[in-house]
């Protein structure tokens, strides 16, 4: 899933690549009888014009993807001043233009009652969607922290907010356009800066398309990265150690990101958004699963050393490697939600189970943890506290460790028959392990 919505944001790059060239080259349009490019590549579901750009964009990301995580915070760091600067400034600009808000934030409600209640919902699903990876991708870069406790106000007070003040940015912006244009709000906001393009009113006006595709572009790279790839980078290495690290996993995810055609996903906004409920679908199960193991049924209890270890013996090793268990609630979460899928791709299913994937995430998410419990206890596993515990108090043998660490953060791993690196730190030894 990584790997697709890496494509997906890919595409939506090269829609801001293909601003930025056009703000400079107003010729670098789709060939519509007045001088833009002719498409040289038909029946494709795209053209020429929008397939080089997506494609400038995927060549200019690889460059990004070769930094270890924990350099690649100076790209982070630029990202947070300048795209929230862009935005404001998209905001400030449309309304000057509009001389006001526009008509969407004066009409009246079209929608009452419960269907007003249920779109309420679905709304918060779609947000909730469109962080649904970042959930269970959280660990991958919260290891990182200097101690447990910088992660929890930042992540309470940016994603609520980032989503909340972004959204409102849109829908101002989508009300100004209609006093701007006449017709119909432009809900894409690259689609209201191509229409600033389309008017044609000199260079100040190319430039500020610039500047904002620019933060745009540099926002969606950033997206990619936090969401995508090193996520996928981090999976694979965990799926096959032996030949893949966090590097190259973010290169395969950028590869099937290439060849999976992301355009056909966002051919409608229909299609996009059925595929979005569709991820939230799968993520829900996973994520509570994940939440039920390590807060409910461990307690945040970790035998560290037993975290590395591919003996049969060992209490993560569970039956013939899998943990069916797990995959048990997994289908379960997905299940809940299958009826209402079809539903949403179009056929004909009962009102009940249309409001339960209105709900899919939650239902999910919910059964998934639900049936874990009930499996964990029918069945009970290795390596659980009855109290409350970040790691074991003892590492076994096979480790050495040093108070900083190498370079990367990891330290040497000895053990019999090979070689290899465990990511157990100084910092560890705070958290009570002993060595």
């Amino acid at each position: 899933m990584a790997c697709i919505w890496y494509g997906v944001q890919g595409w939506i790059g090269g829609t801001c690549v293909y601003l930025m060239i056009r703000s400079i080259w107003n010729s670098w349009r789709n060939d519509t009888g007045e001088g833009g490019i002719t498409n040289s590549i038909p029946s494709s579901g795209t053209n020429t014009v929008a397939f080089v750009s997506f494609f400038l964009f995927w060549v200019g990301s690889l460059p990004a993807l070769w930094f270890p995580v924990h350099k690649i915070r100076h790209l982070f760091t630029i990202k947070a001043y300048f795209v929230p600067t862009a935005g404001v400034a998209f905001f400030i600009w449309a309304i000057v233009r509009a001389k006001g808000i526009g008509p969407i934030v004066h009409q009246p409600g079209k929608l009452h009652g419960s269907t007003l209640s249920w779109a309420i919902v679905k709304g918060i699903m779609s947000a909730i969607a469109n962080f649904a990876a970042l959930i269970i991708n959280n660990p991958d870069f919260a290891r990182f922290a200097r101690k447990p406790s910088d992660i929890i106000l930042s992540q309470l007070l940016t994603i609520p907010l980032g989503f909340a003040v972004t959204s409102f940015i849109g829908i101002i912006v989508s009300s100004s356009s209609t006093a701007i244009f006449g017709g119909e709000p432009i809900w894409n906001p690259l689609d209201l800066l191509e229409s600033f393009l389309d008017e044609n009113r000199g260079s100040g006006q190319r430039f500020g398309v610039f500047v904002i595709a620019a933060a745009f572009t540099l926002a969606q790279l950033g997206t990619n990265i936090a969401a995508n790839s090193v996520s996928a980078g981090t999976d694979m290495t965990a799926l096959a150690p032996r030949w893949i690290n966090i590097r190259r996993g973010s290169y395969i995810c950028a590869l099937v990101g290439l060849i999976m055609c992301p355009w056909h996903l966002l051919s409608s906004s229909n299609s996009f958004t059925t595929y979005l409920s569709a991820y939230s679908v799968f993520l829900s199960s996973i994520a509570g699963v994940m939440v039920c193991d390590y807060y409910i049924i461990r307690k945040g209890y970790l035998q560290v050393c037993d975290l590395y270890s591919g003996k049969k013996t060992a209490p993560y090793y569970y039956m013939w490697g899998f943990h069916w268990r797990a995959y048990a609630a997994y289908i379960a979460g997905i299940a809940i939600n299958v009826v209402g899928f079809a539903g949403a791709v179009g056929m004909q299913v009962p009102v009940a189970a249309q409001r339960i994937y209105d709900l899919n995430y939650f239902c999910g998410f919910v059964v998934a943890a639900v049936i874990y419990w009930g499996l964990c206890k029918v069945s009970p596993i290795p390596a659980t506290s009855d109290t409350w515990m970040e790691v074991s108090e003892m590492i076994g043998d096979g480790f050495t460790a040093n108070a900083g660490g190498d370079e990367e953060g990891y330290d040497e791993e000895i053990m019999a028959g090979g070689s290899g690196k465990a990511p157990i730190n100084g910092d560890a030894l705070s958290e009570g392990v002993k060595f």
